[in-house]
Protein backbone atom coordinates (compact mmCIF):
# COMPACT_ATOMS: atom_id res chain seq x y z
CA UNK A 1 0.00 0.00 0.00
CA UNK A 2 1.30 3.45 -0.90
CA UNK A 3 1.65 5.89 1.85
CA UNK A 4 0.56 9.41 1.48
CA UNK A 5 2.95 11.94 2.84
CA UNK A 6 1.46 14.93 4.55
CA UNK A 7 1.66 18.12 2.60
CA UNK A 8 3.19 21.08 4.23
CA UNK A 9 1.79 24.46 3.60
CA UNK A 10 3.70 27.60 4.16
CA UNK A 11 2.08 30.76 5.32
CA UNK A 12 2.29 33.64 2.92
CA UNK A 13 5.22 35.86 3.65
CA UNK A 14 4.19 39.12 5.23
CA UNK A 15 4.98 42.24 3.26
CA UNK A 16 8.22 43.94 4.11
CA UNK A 17 8.01 47.03 6.29
CA UNK A 18 9.04 49.14 3.29
CA UNK A 19 6.28 47.66 1.12
CA UNK A 20 3.66 48.27 3.81
CA UNK A 21 4.94 51.80 4.36
CA UNK A 22 4.94 52.44 0.60
CA UNK A 23 1.36 51.15 0.37
CA UNK A 24 0.28 53.44 3.22
CA UNK A 25 2.15 56.39 1.72
CA UNK A 26 0.53 55.78 -1.65
CA UNK A 27 -2.99 55.56 -0.19
CA UNK A 28 -2.47 58.69 1.91
CA UNK A 29 -0.88 60.91 -0.73
CA UNK A 30 -1.77 59.80 -4.26
CA UNK A 31 -4.99 61.84 -4.55
CA UNK A 32 -3.51 65.11 -3.29
CA UNK A 33 -0.31 64.68 -5.25
CA UNK A 34 -2.25 63.92 -8.43
CA UNK A 35 -4.36 67.07 -7.95
CA UNK A 36 -1.24 69.16 -7.42
CA UNK A 37 0.51 67.78 -10.51
CA UNK A 38 -2.72 68.14 -12.54
CA UNK A 39 -2.67 71.81 -11.63
CA UNK A 40 0.89 72.07 -12.87
CA UNK A 41 0.40 70.14 -16.12
CA UNK A 42 -3.25 70.91 -16.88
CA UNK A 43 -3.44 67.27 -18.06
CA UNK A 44 -5.01 64.71 -15.68
CA UNK A 45 -3.69 61.71 -17.64
CA UNK A 46 -0.14 63.07 -17.65
CA UNK A 47 -0.44 63.86 -13.94
CA UNK A 48 -1.43 60.26 -13.19
CA UNK A 49 1.53 59.01 -15.20
CA UNK A 50 3.91 61.38 -13.45
CA UNK A 51 2.68 60.47 -9.96
CA UNK A 52 2.84 56.77 -10.81
CA UNK A 53 6.41 57.20 -12.06
CA UNK A 54 7.37 59.04 -8.86
CA UNK A 55 6.01 56.25 -6.67
CA UNK A 56 7.67 53.65 -8.91
CA UNK A 57 11.01 55.40 -8.44
CA UNK A 58 10.47 55.38 -4.68
CA UNK A 59 9.67 51.66 -4.76
CA UNK A 60 12.83 50.97 -6.77
CA UNK A 61 14.87 53.01 -4.35
CA UNK A 62 13.43 51.18 -1.35
CA UNK A 63 14.11 47.84 -3.02
CA UNK A 64 17.71 48.93 -3.56
CA UNK A 65 18.04 49.85 0.11
CA UNK A 66 17.80 53.61 -0.26
CA UNK A 67 15.26 55.17 2.07
CA UNK A 68 14.71 58.93 1.97
CA UNK A 69 14.36 60.79 5.26
CA UNK A 70 10.87 61.97 4.31
CA UNK A 71 9.34 59.68 1.67
CA UNK A 72 6.26 61.90 1.18
CA UNK A 73 8.39 64.98 0.51
CA UNK A 74 10.73 62.94 -1.69
CA UNK A 75 7.86 61.65 -3.86
CA UNK A 76 6.40 65.15 -4.15
CA UNK A 77 9.76 66.58 -5.24
CA UNK A 78 10.32 63.80 -7.78
CA UNK A 79 6.80 64.30 -9.19
CA UNK A 80 7.42 68.04 -9.43
CA UNK A 81 10.74 67.47 -11.22
CA UNK A 82 9.11 65.01 -13.63
CA UNK A 83 6.37 67.53 -14.42
CA UNK A 84 8.94 70.25 -15.07
CA UNK A 85 10.99 67.93 -17.30
CA UNK A 86 7.86 67.00 -19.24
CA UNK A 87 7.04 70.69 -19.77
CA UNK A 88 10.59 71.41 -20.93
CA UNK A 89 10.52 68.54 -23.44
CA UNK A 90 7.15 69.71 -24.77
CA UNK A 91 8.43 73.28 -25.02
CA UNK A 92 11.55 72.18 -26.89
CA UNK A 93 9.52 70.02 -29.28
CA UNK A 94 7.11 72.90 -29.92
CA UNK A 95 10.00 75.29 -30.54
CA UNK A 96 11.53 73.00 -33.14
CA UNK A 97 8.16 72.33 -34.75
CA UNK A 98 7.61 76.10 -34.99
CA UNK A 99 11.01 76.53 -36.62
CA UNK A 100 10.17 73.87 -39.19
CA UNK A 101 6.84 75.51 -39.96
CA UNK A 102 8.47 78.97 -40.13
CA UNK A 103 11.00 77.71 -42.65
CA UNK A 104 8.20 76.79 -45.02
CA UNK A 105 6.03 79.81 -44.31
CA UNK A 106 6.28 83.25 -45.71
CA UNK A 107 5.44 85.15 -48.82
CA UNK A 108 8.32 83.77 -50.86
CA UNK A 109 7.03 81.03 -53.19
CA UNK A 110 10.54 79.61 -53.51
CA UNK A 111 10.71 78.96 -49.77
CA UNK A 112 7.26 77.37 -49.83
CA UNK A 113 8.31 75.15 -52.75
CA UNK A 114 11.50 74.08 -50.96
CA UNK A 115 9.55 73.27 -47.81
CA UNK A 116 7.09 71.21 -49.83
CA UNK A 117 9.93 69.34 -51.54
CA UNK A 118 11.62 68.71 -48.19
CA UNK A 119 8.40 67.39 -46.71
CA UNK A 120 7.92 65.07 -49.68
CA UNK A 121 11.51 63.86 -49.35
CA UNK A 122 11.04 63.11 -45.66
CA UNK A 123 7.83 61.22 -46.41
CA UNK A 124 9.60 59.19 -49.10
CA UNK A 125 12.49 58.35 -46.79
CA UNK A 126 10.11 57.42 -43.95
CA UNK A 127 8.35 55.03 -46.33
CA UNK A 128 11.62 53.07 -46.69
CA UNK A 129 11.67 52.28 -42.96
CA UNK A 130 10.00 49.36 -41.24
CA UNK A 131 6.82 50.23 -39.31
CA UNK A 132 8.65 50.01 -35.96
CA UNK A 133 11.49 52.22 -37.21
CA UNK A 134 9.06 54.72 -38.69
CA UNK A 135 7.03 54.92 -35.47
CA UNK A 136 10.18 55.30 -33.36
CA UNK A 137 11.61 58.06 -35.58
CA UNK A 138 8.32 59.97 -35.69
CA UNK A 139 7.86 59.71 -31.90
CA UNK A 140 11.46 60.84 -31.33
CA UNK A 141 10.90 63.80 -33.65
CA UNK A 142 7.92 64.79 -31.51
CA UNK A 143 10.07 64.89 -28.37
CA UNK A 144 9.00 61.55 -26.88
CA UNK A 145 11.72 60.04 -24.67
CA UNK A 146 13.43 56.72 -25.44
CA UNK A 147 11.85 54.64 -22.64
CA UNK A 148 8.37 55.78 -23.65
CA UNK A 149 9.09 54.99 -27.31
CA UNK A 150 10.29 51.54 -26.21
CA UNK A 151 7.01 50.96 -24.35
CA UNK A 152 4.96 52.04 -27.34
CA UNK A 153 6.74 49.82 -29.85
CA UNK A 154 7.15 46.88 -27.46
CA UNK A 155 10.95 46.78 -27.23
CA UNK A 156 13.52 47.30 -24.53
CA UNK A 157 15.02 50.78 -24.23
CA UNK A 158 18.39 49.48 -25.42
CA UNK A 159 16.86 47.76 -28.46
CA UNK A 160 14.89 50.93 -29.21
CA UNK A 161 18.05 53.04 -29.06
CA UNK A 162 19.76 50.66 -31.50
CA UNK A 163 16.69 50.71 -33.77
CA UNK A 164 16.68 54.53 -33.82
CA UNK A 165 20.41 54.66 -34.59
CA UNK A 166 20.03 52.23 -37.49
CA UNK A 167 16.99 54.07 -38.86
CA UNK A 168 18.71 57.45 -38.67
CA UNK A 169 21.86 56.01 -40.27
CA UNK A 170 19.74 54.73 -43.16
CA UNK A 171 17.78 57.98 -43.46
CA UNK A 172 20.72 60.39 -43.43
CA UNK A 173 22.21 59.62 -46.87
CA UNK A 174 18.77 59.49 -48.45
CA UNK A 175 17.92 62.94 -47.11
CA UNK A 176 21.30 64.36 -48.14
CA UNK A 177 20.73 62.95 -51.63
CA UNK A 178 17.24 64.47 -51.74
CA UNK A 179 18.66 67.86 -50.68
CA UNK A 180 21.28 67.68 -53.42
CA UNK A 181 18.61 67.41 -56.11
Amino acid sequence: MASISPTTTTAPTPPSPDAAALDDLYRDHVAGLTRWITGMTRDPAAAEDIVGEAFLRLARGLAAGRRPDSPAAWVAQVARNLAISRARRASTAAKYATRLVDRGAGDDPAIAALASERSAAVQTVLATLTPAERMAVVLASQGVRGPEIADRIGRTPLATRALLCRARRRMRPLLVEADAR
